[in-house]
């Protein structure tokens, strides 16, 4: 992959949930390593459905999907982590009545590869990260408060080291406090190179923490560019259209 190869590249994606409606239509869209990608848009754009595309849930009908400059279109989800691709859902993906460590290590299950003579360090650097998890490590995953369940997706991520990160809503339903928390580790996510799919209702934020930014609208990208373009005048149509002001 050359420098200039996009780490996640969508080509003229089209896919929908029945044969003759698509919810997204001819999108384009890129990631690149160590950056964030934020998705914006009103309920009901799509931006879910795009998630689910790019996670092998649901094929395109047209189009691609490549990461690392391979077509992984026709890829079956459960193989997304051998290829360095992690999602965090906007739902839960944590098994309530297993161990908060049984959830960390279970995506790490029947791949000895990943078992490494790190792992055990790698452990212990996401306890030392997230200090509560450490301290509930033997509890239920369902016995955490909202906030530490979002820990736990993030830890979980952390630990499998992948290259590239979908973030669905992290933010959505949690305290200020834990909000804030949230958006400081995605940060530490690029910091380690991550390339980063964000979408979350907090615009301004997204805008903020993004590096690019594109808009959603109806199944369409209708803008995308620099941050720095959507913070000033050259995309106030969409400003309007979010009915935002940053």
């Amino acid at each position: 992959m050359s420098e200039s190869t996009p780490l996640l590249e969508l080509r003229h994606v089209t896919a929908g949930y029945a044969q003759d409606i698509d919810v997204l239509r001819e999108i384009q869209l890129r990631v690149d390593a160590g950056r964030i990608t934020g998705l914006i848009g009103l309920n009901g754009a799509g931006k879910s459905t795009l998630v689910k595309t790019i996670c092998g849930f649901l094929p395109p009908k047209t189009g691609s999907v490549h990461f690392r400059g391979e077509d992984i279109s026709g890829v079956a989800p459960h193989r997304l982590i051998d290829l360095g691709i992690c999602c965090i859902p906007q739902e839960s993906s944590l098994f309530p009545y297993l161990s908060v460590q049984q959830n960390l290590m279970l995506p790490l299950l029947g791949r000895p590869k990943r078992f490494d003579a790190g792992m055990r360090a790698r452990l212990q650097e996401v306890y030392e990260l997230f200090p509560p998890l450490h301290e509930k490590r033997s509890q239920a995953a369902g016995s955490l408060s909202g906030g530490q369940q979002k820990q736990l997706e993030f830890a979980k991520a952390w630990l499998q080291q992948p290259t590239l990160c979908l973030i669905d809503e992290p933010s959505i339903g949690l305290s200020p406090k834990i909000a804030e928390e949230v958006f400081v580790w995605i940060e530490r996510f690029t910091q380690a190179n991550m390339g980063i799919l964000l979408i979350d209702h907090n615009v301004r934020r997204v805008v903020r923490m993004s590096d690019r930014v594109c808009v959603l609208s109806l199944g369409r990208i209708t803008a995308q560019g620099d941050a720095a373009e959507f913070r000033g005048n050259l995309h106030q149509q969409v400003q309007e259209w979010l009915g935002l002001h940053f």
